[in-house]
């Protein structure tokens, strides 16, 4: 199974997405198919054995859509091995054969192949192992990174070419207006066209001014009446029978002005067709213009990538495009310059902002042996490091991707508006039909039913339907993606807020998972200091592999405590070590190793059982056969997990703790953490069946995790949310990644899900009410009881407004900010 994705044009509302939706999900080899109305893309799950991106063209034609095919993809190769003409002539015969390889050029001279090809069916890789299978070897140059930025130029020249089109409609709608309606309120127009005086005259002039407009509109009625044509009518169907009713009826009109001398001067619609038109073309580029504004926040990260590195080869520096450099490569930045790729220093010191990428407003410190993000901004030190991951490896390139998907996907909730949308047309065009002819019929004129008519085709938006939700979706996953929290779906988006109970992993989540020294305690007949004591310690762990060694270690360097000469060290599995240190034997471990030595630790037990009780690993230190104290070494809290755990308990969430620990060190750091729920001593693989119980209890739960031994834990919750820090394997298991490590963006993710899904329930609420309310006015349910009947002008101005009103509803979101885990909890 792999996934493809396609723009689709000619969509205008839900019912077109519904339509291709539906017509993809025929195609042979297609498991999937989501259309996303606002980005206008088609996402596919397909099997590639027998899925064909040309029979899904073809039927995407059929219905009267236009399924955007990829550009070919032009690729040059560096072929080894060639030494003839014959040679040549193989590799480019051999590339010429292959499925999808529309040209392919060999160049002995500079032993170069240039290839044009269809990335749907052909891959780059595929290309190199047949030509590698002919004897030669064909080695890529740089990567294809042209069709994110085609993609881009595609969709600003549709918003440019809509603009104009807008304009150019205005230029002949705003005169033929005033033409049209100024003698119904008073206002004196041109003598020459005066409609008593001249209605030949007064009709031609409207005529005129109508055409243009049509014929800029053209596109409305080609894919409108061709989609009609195919059975599969769209938003374009509508406003095309309304605007070419209302055209040919004035036609008609002006036909018996000229030769039957008929007085209808005043009764034209040339000013409805066109003011329609003009509303809907209008409201369209403002469409398109919020939907440019929903997709910033990826474009903010596609342009936070540099163009070039600088390479450090042989002691000589070279600037390259970013897409040469190569893994192994060793990267040099200096202050104020973007990190080209993802590596790890190794040389220099310096702060890092990461704020675009994690939402880390304070910079980061880094130094030899620390990872860097690429596209972060290098602040005040230079460095050199060694690239990791490159082009779309790097850790840039898989939050685009993962944002993309997630504005690609759909919410449950849609699906009610999904099915709603696939009758809608076709119900509303039976409705203006029948309400037509139901007023002729009950003695109305025909001018007047097909008022009604048009108003009814017109008024009816399954756009705003359509929208409701992906717009939202868009918006919300863009946002999160702004403060460190991807969200990878529009499901988990709409479900995180559902939530009643929520499983932490202790080591790495909500602790910091490095040990430090907690505390450092002297025996009363001690015969050092605490410095001293420290020394000796870290002195006899210097060479010690063991997590609790290198913490002592580290804490004397932070001290600025030298450590002495060891000699005779001996490690005691399950017990701690022996060494000679200063001409002194040390014996540093746990109560088990006091046993076995025979030395006195009474004295300390007490101190000792305290500091268990804690949750921390307390160890004892003898020299020369004498107990002088004990050093406590634990895990500590991460800065903000009791402000988390006390805040998402004030929204009624359970918060538990799960973890491998013995009971009494897992206790301990749950109470100081202010949990009440602990699920202790579980081995890394019975972690999924802790939340399956949780699940059988009936709650709806989220796993909090960075291990690959919680991946099972976070693909079995109902939510599994993964820390950015962790394992590749535990990120790919979740629905939620949070890139700033920080287990507070829990709470910004439960809020993010919860103001998206109120915005959604609002623009559904609107879209639905709009047709609910709008479509019976049009049909003359004010002018029955009493009321003005509805004129198609008013009608068109409505059907944009509501359109438009969703984007902007949506558009709300982008002033989402999280609140703090500190003010939820107090």
């Amino acid at each position: 199974m792999s996934t493809k994705s396609y723009p689709v044009e000619g969509m205008t509302c839900a019912s077109c997405s519904a339509t291709v939706e539906k017509t993809a999900g025929k195609v042979e080899g297609v498991k999937k198919a989501t259309v996303n109305l606002a980005s206008e893309k088609l996402t596919l799950e397909v099997d590639e054995a027998t899925f064909n991106p040309k029979a899904l063209e073809d039927k995407i034609d059929a219905t009267g859509y236009n399924l955007v095919m990829p550009q070919m993809v032009t690729k040059t190769f560096d072929i080894e091995g060639m030494t003839c003409a014959s040679c040549s002539a193989t590799v480019e015969k051999t590339a010429g054969k292959l499925d999808g390889m529309e040209t392919a050029s060999v160049n002995l001279a500079n032993e170069k192949m240039t290839v044009t090809y269809n990335p749907l069916t052909l891959s780059v890789r595929d290309i190199a192992d047949s030509i590698n299978k002919t004897g030669y070897k064909a080695i890529p140059i740089g990567e294809d990174s042209g069709s994110e930025q085609a993609v881009q130029e595609q969709e600003e020249s549709n918003e440019e070419l809509i603009k104009r089109r807008t304009i150019l409609i205005a230029i002949f709608t705003i005169p033929l207006f005033y033409i049209s309606m100024a003698p119904m309120v008073g206002i004196a127009i041109p003598a020459f066209i005066d409609h008593m005086m001249y209605p030949i005259r007064y009709s031609l002039a409207q005529l005129f001014l109508t055409i243009p407009v049509m014929y800029y509109g053209r596109s409305y009625f080609q894919q409108g009446f061709k989609t009609l044509s195919k059975g599969h009518p769209n938003m374009n169907s509508l406003i095309s029978l309304g605007t070419a009713a209302a055209f040919v009826y004035s036609i008609a009109a002006t036909y018996a002005i000229i030769f039957n001398g008929a007085d209808l001067a005043m009764m034209l619609y040339f000013e409805t067709a066109a003011v329609i038109l003009a509303f809907h073309t209008l409201g369209k580029y403002l469409e398109e213009r919020s939907k440019g504004r929903m997709s910033e926040a990826i474009q903010k990260l596609m342009d936070l990538a540099p163009k070039t590195a600088r390479i450090v080869h042989n002691g000589k520096e070279e600037e390259v495009a970013i897409e040469e450099v190569a893994p192994g490569d060793i990267v040099r930045v200096r202050p104020g310059e973007k990190m080209p790729v993802d590596g790890v220093i190794i040389k220099g010191r310096t702060a890092v902002d990461e704020a675009m990428l994690t939402g880390e407003s304070m910079p980061v410190e880094k130094a030899e042996g620390d990872g860097i993000i690429g596209a972060s901004m290098n602040k005040n030190g230079s460095i050199d490091y060694r690239a990791t991951k490159v082009g779309q490896d790097t850790t840039l390139s898989q939050i685009i991707k993962l944002v993309e998907e997630a504005q690609g996907s759909k919410a449950p909730i849609a699906k009610l508006a999904d099915i709603i949308t696939g009758y809608f047309v076709p119900i509303v065009m039976a409705l203006a039909f029948i309400s037509g002819v139901v007023w002729l019929l009950a003695g109305q004129n025909f001018i007047f039913a097909l008022t009604i008519l048009i108003s009814v085709l017109v008024i009816a938006c399954p756009c705003a339907l359509g929208l409701a939700t992906p717009t939202a979706i868009m918006v919300g996953t863009g946002k999160g993606a702004e403060h460190g929290v991807l969200i990878k779906s529009g499901d988990a988006l709409e479900s995180i807020h559902n939530i009643n109970t929520i499983v932490f992993d202790k080591t790495g989540t909500l602790t910091e998972g490095k040990p430090v020294v907690t505390d450092t305690v002297l025996s009363r007949k001690a015969t050092v200091s605490e410095g001293n004591l420290l020394q000796m310690a870290a002195s006899a762990e210097k060479g010690s592999e063991h997590p609790l060694g290198e913490a002592i270690v580290k804490e004397a360097e932070e001290k600025g405590i030298d450590a002495y000469d060891t000699s005779d060290f001996e490690a005691i599995p399950g017990q701690g070590l022996k060494a000679v240190v200063e001409g002194k034997t040390i014996f540093f471990g746990n109560k088990k190793l006091m046993t076995e030595q025979s030395f006195d630790y009474q004295v300390l037990e007490k101190e000792a059982d305290r500091l268990a009780d804690e949750g921390k690993t307390p160890m004892y230190l003898a020299i020369d056969g004498r107990v002088e104290g004990l050093i406590a070494v634990a895990d500590t809290l991460k800065k903000n997990s009791m402000e988390t755990i006390q805040a998402l308990k004030k929204r009624g969430i359970e918060v538990a703790m799960i973890t491998g620990d013995n009971t009494r060190t897992a206790n301990a750091v749950a109470e100081k953490a202010g949990i009440d729920r602990v699920l202790s001593d579980v081995l890394p693989e019975d972690k999924a069946n802790e939340v399956k119980k949780l699940q059988a209890e009936g709650k709806k739960v989220a796993m909090v995790g960075d291990g690959i031994n919680d991946a099972p834990a976070l693909a079995q919750s109902d939510i599994g949310i993964a820390i950015g820090s962790g394992t590749d394997v535990a990120v790919e298991s979740a629905d939620v990644v949070l890139m700033r490590s920080d287990v507070k963006e829990v709470l910004t993710a439960i809020e993010l899900s919860e103001d998206t899904l109120k915005n959604i329930k609002q623009n559904l609420f609107w879209a639905f009410a709009y047709n609910i309310v709008g479509i019976p006015i049009a049909m003359g349910l004010l002018f029955l009881l009493g009321g003005p009947l509805l004129n198609p002008v008013f009608a068109a101005a409505a059907m944009s407004f509501s359109s438009v009103s969703v984007l902007l509803n949506a558009l709300r979101l982008k002033n989402f900010k999280p609140t703090s885990a500190e003010a939820v909890a107090n």
